[in-house]
């Protein structure tokens, strides 16, 4: 079968991407690892008519949503390669399967780059965040913690403020100025320049000079980058964000190759359930597009790498 679009990556932008064409009545194949990027955690927040659902089931409720649709195709598997162009691509999948379609969406989400620190990792999703407003107002203005890794945890320091008492874990990983060092004050952020032995418990920090620092929960500024290769090895041009590397697109949601479009985390920046649906919904739009007025399809940004 000859798809009007292949998704790749099946969570919640690309869902929404789905949704869109399907009603359109095009055909298109989702193609799923069944790896969401929130599976760590128990519960979403922020995502309005969801908030405070476990993720699985919203995602399972919208797959169902999407499977009372005739022209959708979901297949659960890893896509190796993607050749050809506009109008004639070829997804191989990890099954020796060889899918055809007109256009290509890239929904594959983003991997965290976590902190080297001890037990962070073990309660990533669950007590330690990168969102607060995905989890802050459930630490019910107890102590936060950030652990330090970048300039950015100094303005996640400040932003925190307004969901508890912070602390700013510096962890030999933040340089600060006198003037970060006066604006943390100001917004009453207590600063730790003793290095993070390990994490410990529920969000209980041990420092190298012995003493135990206890949190209701603990934020970090992740580096992300795109999950897997394959918008590199297709050509799409990456870009430098301050949280890491992404897609690079335009406007309309279209890569630097021709007929290749992207949207969610790994195409944009802040992250978040409600975002990444709000921009998939948009992308399919502008896919749906691109079959009508193919004369639009070429991308209205310079072609090349931008790194």
């Amino acid at each position: 079968m000859h798809y009007d679009v292949i998704v790749i990556g099946g969570s919640y932008a690309g869902m929404a991407a789905a949704l869109q064409l399907v009603r359109a009545r095009r055909a298109v194949l989702v193609i799923d690892a069944g790896e969401r990027r929130n599976r760590f955690a128990s519960h979403s927040h922020g995502f309005l008519g969801q908030d405070g659902v476990p993720p699985s089931e919203i995602a399972a409720s919208a797959r169902r949503q999407l499977d009372a649709y005739p022209t959708l195709t979901w297949l659960e598997g890893r896509v190796e390669a993607v050749t050809g162009r506009a109008d004639e691509f070829t997804v191989a999948t990890s099954d020796g399967g060889s899918h055809h379609g007109r256009r290509i969406l890239l929904a594959t989400g983003v991997a965290d780059q976590l902190p080297a620190v001890e037990g962070l990792a073990e309660r990533w999703g669950k007590s330690i965040f990168h969102c607060p407003y995905c989890h802050g107002y459930e630490l019910g203005q107890g102590r936060i913690g950030i652990v330090g890794c970048s300039p950015i945890s100094i303005h996640q320091a400040e932003l925190l403020t307004d969901w508890g008492s912070v602390t700013l874990l510096v962890n030999a990983a933040v340089d600060l100025s006198q003037e970060d060092g006066a604006a943390l004050e100001r917004r009453g952020v207590t600063i730790e320049e003793s290095p993070i032995v390990r994490i410990e418990g529920h969000a209980d920090v041990a420092m190298a000079d012995g003493r135990l620092l206890r949190f209701a929960g603990l934020f970090t500024a992740t580096r992300t980058s795109p999950s897997g290769s394959l918008a590199e090895a297709m050509g799409c041009a990456l870009e430098e964000m301050p949280m890491g590397i992404q897609v690079r697109t335009d406007a309309e949601s279209k890569t630097t190759v021709t007929g290749v479009f992207a949207c969610g985390d790994v195409a944009r920046a802040p992250h978040s359930v409600s975002l990444a649906v709000g921009n998939g919904a948009m992308a399919g739009a502008q896919v749906h597009r691109s079959l009508l007025w193919p004369e639009t399809i070429a991308p209205t940004h310079a072609v090349g790498r931008v790194r």
